[in-house]
């Protein structure tokens, strides 16, 4: 009856949505129809609410439902949805202040002359309105009035026009910023949290360890990854429409003729050009260069964006004069005076007003904030003086974000409803049991995904499909896929929902603004060229996942949040850097040791000198253990292939055994709930049905080959020496620079050291006859001192003992100068060979430092280098298997 149930729900959303039903009320009450019947023919049928539902109740999956639908606004960490009213905001405004119809314009007189130029134009276009504004309604309804006229007068083809201006205006959707990615990066943050819990019950079902090593772990995405992840695909992908333009045109030339430019291209021409395109190009920097840096957050740069836009609009909409352009250079020299504020002053308000400083960097960041609140101000009033522009643009932002919003809201109560009745377990089920692995079922997922798209809005399917199938995918140690990959490629794949009949949104703008004398069947022929291009790129993104892991990699790894050099993540590709890196320095570095074994460490102290010599030996032992970890994982590779089958036929059959087995437990659970006496047969028939899954179970055991133990134990011996080696390398690697870099800890504090010797020295005189509690806090006070200092803790110990000596009740003057004598005797040895280590040994280990630090030193570093960081993010950028230690 589960079964019906779900049916019942997909059927319900199916025909409500087919029938024109708004999607905002179609979810939700899809969702509540199936849970009320459910409960209804629960109570009528088995006398139990909760008899037809996969597990709980109504009460519960309603409550879920609402839970769900609070945490879309009151949950923390899901504050980027905040982005998507302020990205609609600019995309609306710019299109309400002509900046597309200018830009289409200008491009059309740059590209006009070459091949296929209007077509081409059309592209760069809707990929710079793409990254600005992100409305595909309004830009191809601003392009198909402006370009398509001018197409179909040049003599373009029908087909070829209005499939470039309904593609083009598809870009949106996958250039950042990107309210579809906004979406996914939301939801794929909350399916990234359930993959993570199933892949770690998966480890421990197929190890017994009870805790998984987070290097295995699922990470997580975030809005600002999924614009880097999503910024070379969405350029792939212009790149692809252009040149099939180009190629169309040249083999076609009478379809895409050149369109030479009657006028003269003279300096104003070209100001014309800088006019039109730096104002755009110079707020797409702000937004995406803001994020990309690491300077704002998407929440912060949507927020660039809106005034960004609105500045815009403000000179653009008013008739030129000589105060046209004045609230932009407003906002410009203020920006600029900010800038020069943050990078020449501190600007830390607090420390200035407590300490005293020079206050001119907070008078320069009042004055640059004043000026682009002023220039807004201005802007803002002129937007709302011209065609009330700035309050319909208000409204429309309102209405779409509300629709956005509502629509989240209902596919969260969809997504309760569709778990209550065992909807995710089957899904689940059915892509697992697919032969081929992970690539079967995420080639299934994208299929039916698209196949979607021909039905359903593109949120439609990021609400309500990403959170059944991502922690499915996500969760696969096979293909080890990252969150933010896995929500580009749905992105791709989405984006085909405009261009695809018989609802394809695109298309009906375009149909809505394109002459008569264009027919409909060629607009949808004109897509059918761009939809091939986008599963292209789909195809592409998929088979270099380097495309999308690579961006937000660097940018990680480059910023000042980066992952220390010991992050386990970082571990696999830090030893290839090493390794590679040892191929050309091997003897470089062998040098630096021996060097460094040259070095005069007698005056220290044995057992100081003992620790350095011993680094020294690390350093040489990990040269050679690097090279047994290769070994160690060219042994565990070459026997891969062989093992590979025969553990996912293993696996399998164990999952089939666990899940009859906890059916089985399922059942004698409800068995033993229910009276004997008045429900004996139903009783009976639950038993044997428990029984028939025990016999199934053991039937399925029966499959797995005589060979498996003793073909997993000689693999896990290779797998076991491998990380046996890494380990090995790892303490010799860390062994061989953590005693130079304490000691050098020391050498560097000696000014602090011998800066203490008078305070200390002073004690001599107070401690006969000096005041008790005095004494005692002065002591207490010089001891935290010392052992605030590298190295001086033994002197800051044989003070506290003084101090011991004088507490009250325990006063004991004698004992106490006594220790401060120690203390002054381990004071004095110290600063003996503390001052005889500042000159070659502090140069000679400082050097060894420095020679050892890119190569066996790596992990010890305080930060990686940019090199190790470029080296690291590709390395990491492609996916790797880590199915064989499943």
């Amino acid at each position: 009856m589960e079964l019906f149930f779900l049916a019942v729900l997909v059927i319900t959303m199916a025909v409500a949505l087919g029938s024109g039903y708004p999607v905002a009320f179609a979810l939700p009450g899809a969702a509540l129809i199936s849970i009320v019947s459910a409960a209804v023919a629960g109570w009528a049928f088995e006398s139990n609410m909760d008899a037809y539902f996969h597990s709980g109740g109504p009460g519960q999956w309603i409550s879920a439902g609402v839970t769900n639908l609070r945490g879309v606004y009151w949950e923390v960490e899901r504050d980027t949805l905040i982005a998507i009213p302020l990205f609609i905001f600019m995309g609306i405004m710019l299109q309400r202040s002509k900046i597309a119809e200018d830009l289409l314009v200008t491009m059309a007189r740059l590209f006009g002359p070459v091949p296929g130029g209007l077509g081409i134009s059309v592209v760069f276009v809707g990929a710079l309105l793409a990254a600005t504004t992100g409305i595909v309604g309004a830009t191809v309804v601003a392009m198909g009035l402006i370009s398509l006229p001018a197409m179909l007068r040049n003599n373009y083809s029908q087909s070829l026009a209005t499939g470039t201006i309904a593609a083009s205006g598809t870009l949106g959707q996958i250039i950042p910023p990107s309210i579809v990615l906004i979406i996914l990066a939301d939801q794929l943050a909350s399916a990234a949290d359930q993959a993570s819990t199933l892949r770690k019950s998966l480890h421990k079902e197929a190890t017994g360890e009870l805790s998984m090593p987070s290097v295995f772990d699922v990470t997580s995405t975030s809005a600002g990854e999924m614009f880097l992840g999503a910024f070379i695909p969405g350029i792939v992908l212009v790149l692809l429409y252009m040149a099939f333009i180009l190629i169309f045109a040249l083999i076609r030339p009478k379809a895409a003729p050149a369109v030479p430019y009657e006028g003269a291209r003279d300096a104003r021409f070209w100001g014309n050009v800088l006019l039109t395109l730096v104002p755009p190009l110079a707020l797409i920097f702000l937004v995406l260069g803001s994020i990309i840096s690491g300077i704002a957050t998407v929440n912060q740069a949507g927020a660039i964006g809106a005034a960004g836009a609105l500045i815009m609009a403000g000179y653009r909409l008013v008739d030129q004069n000589s105060r046209t352009f004045l609230p932009a250079f407003m906002a410009i020299i203020g920006l600029a005076l900010i800038a020069f504020a943050l990078n020449t002053y501190n600007m830390n308000i607090k420390a200035l007003i407590v300490v005293g400083g020079d206050m001119t960097g907070i008078w320069l960041g009042v004055t640059g904030v004043v000026l682009v609140v002023l220039a807004l101000i201005w802007s803002g009033i002129r937007v709302l003086r011209i065609d009330n522009t700035m309050h319909e643009v208000m409204i429309e932002t309102a209405k779409t974000t509300s629709l956005v919003f509502i629509i989240l809201l209902g596919a969260a109560m969809l997504t309760a409803a569709f778990r209550a009745f065992g909807g995710e377990e089957l899904v689940r089920e059915f892509l697992n049991a697919l032969p081929g692995g992970f690539w079967t079922q995420f080639i299934i997922v994208m299929a039916v995904i698209f196949v979607l798209g021909f039905f359903l809005d593109f949120i439609e399917i990021a609400v309500v499909v990403v959170p059944i199938v991502a922690p499915i995918l996500l969760s696969d140690p096979s293909a080890n896929i990252t969150a933010v990959w896995l929500g580009v490629m749905i992105g791709l794949n989405i984006q085909t929902s405009f261009l695809t009949p018989p609802f394809g949104f695109a298309l009906f703008y375009l149909r809505g603004v394109a002459p008569a004398i264009v027919k409909t069947v060629q607009i949808y022929k004109g897509v059918i060229a761009f939809i091939c291009l986008q599963l292209l790129a789909l195809g592409i993104v998929g088979y270099h996942p380097q495309l999308v892991n690579y961006l937000p990699n660097r940018v990680s790894l480059l910023g000042d949040a980066a992952p220390p050099p010991r992050n386990p993540k970082l571990q696999y590709c830090l030893e290839n850097y090493v390794h590679d890196r040892l191929q050309t320095e091997r003897s470089n570095v062998l040098s630096v040791i021996n060097t460094a074994r040259g070095l005069d460490l007698s005056l220290l102290p044995k057992g100081v000198a003992g620790d350095l010599e011993g680094a020294f030996d690390e350093g040489e032992k990990a040269l050679s253990l690097i090279e047994e970890v290769k070994i160690a994982e060219a042994a565990v590779q070459a026997a891969a292939p062989e093992y590979r089958p025969l553990l996912r036929q293993v696996r399998h059959l164990e999952k089939r055994m666990r899940k009859l087995e906890a059916e089985a437990k399922e059942l004698r659970k409800q068995a033993g709930f229910l009276n004997g006496e008045t429900n004996g047969d139903r009783v009976a028939d639950m038993l044997a049905e428990a029984a028939h899954l025990d016999e199934e179970r053991a039937a399925v055991a029966a499959q797995i080959p005589p060979e498996w133990d003793e073909v997993h134990d000689v693999f896990a011996k290779l797998t076991t020496a491998e990380q046996k080696a890494r380990t090995t390398y790892r303490r010799a690697a860390d062994g061989s620079v953590e005693d130079v870099q304490a000691f050098l800890a020391v050498l560097n504090a000696n000014a602090a050291f011998a800066a203490l010797e008078g305070r200390l020295m002073a004690l001599e005189a107070e401690l006969p006859a000096g005041d008790r509690a005095t004494l005692e806090e002065t002591v207490k006070g010089l001891g935290s001192e010392f052992n605030a200092i590298a190295g001086a803790n033994k002197v800051g110990s044989e003070l506290s003992k003084a101090r011991r000596a004088l507490r009250e009740g325990k006063e004991d003057r004698e004992k106490a100068l006594k220790e401060w004598g120690d203390a002054v005797a381990e004071f004095q040895e110290q600063l003996v060979w503390r001052k005889a280590a500042e000159g070659p040994a502090k140069v000679g280990l400082e050097a060894y430092i420095a020679g050892v630090s890119d190569t066996v030193g790596a992990r010890q570093q305080p930060a990686i280098t940019r090199e190790q960081a470029l080296f690291l993010a590709n390395c990491n950028a492609a996916h790797r298997d880590i199915s064989l230690n499943f």
